[in-house]
């Protein structure tokens, strides 16, 4: 294939170029703000689940301290009845004796009521409490989140402006090579790895950084200026500088 001098020279400006805009990739690709708002999201989100799991256990205990608050209630119905009925001496001896009875069974059965009823009421205080840090410290890293979300937002518009500016000077710099230099530059960037064009400075191609034996450099020596070389190794376009 035979191309200019200039057109030799001019592909391998764009692949200078494009190997800015891979650099460009692999830097938006592993921004530490990107690491950063992962890491604070996660933490985030652990919290999150923490808070629900503690307010879904709260409506849980506050339902049983529901039920618990109707056993005393019953209780204590009953036994207001049973205390009225010997305040008011209402029936035998005999019905008296085992209303005194009852009585007493109640009152003991409504103490360990009232007793489980204040640990449920203490494990709602506690939920409520831990409900509370846990928002917190939600809250504080929904705002951390923010701050890396701009952080983030401010590292890719500094790549995005720098990649459009690559993007301009690579336009106008392959825009005048003949379209066979062209094909075959994208052609080779495609089938390796991005590299497509490469310097030869001395006897090494700087595409793979092999040497280039004696009797192939000889040979490109009695090349005409216009004709493209291939590096042997990595098939790359060799620029002659």
């Amino acid at each position: 294939m035979k191309a200019s001098p200039s057109d030799q020279i001019a592909i391998l400006e764009v692949q200078k170029l494009d190997n800015q805009l891979a650099s460009l990739a692999q830097r938006e690709a592993t921004l530490p703000e990107t690491q950063a708002l992962s890491s604070v999201t996660i933490k985030r989100n652990n919290i999150r689940d923490l808070r629900v799991a503690a307010e879904t256990e709260r409506t849980d205990v506050k339902r049983e301290l529901s039920r618990a608050e109707g056993d005393v209630e019953q209780i204590v119905t009953r036994i207001n009845r049973d205390e009225a009925r010997l305040s008011s001496g209402t029936g035998t001896p005999k019905e008296l004796e085992q209303t005194q009875h009852e009585l007493g069974t109640l009152n003991a059965r409504r103490a360990e009521l009232e007793e489980a009823e204040l640990l449920i009421m203490v494990t709602v205080e506690d939920l409520t409490n831990r409900i509370s840090e846990l928002s917190a410290q939600e809250e504080a890293l929904n705002a951390e989140i923010a701050d890396c979300e701009i952080k983030l937002e401010n590292a890719l518009t500094l790549i995005i402006n720098e990649r459009s500016a690559v993007n301009e000077k690579r336009a106008a710099c392959i825009a005048p090579i003949a379209d066979d230099l062209k094909k075959l530059y994208t052609k080779l960037a495609e089938d390796n790895n991005g590299n497509g064009a490469a310097p030869l400075v001395g006897n090494e191609c700087k595409g793979c950084h092999l040497t280039i034996n004696t009797t192939e450099i000889s040979r490109i020596a009695t090349l005409p200026a216009d004709e493209v070389v291939r590096c042997e190794q990595c098939r790359c376009i060799l620029v002659r500088e």
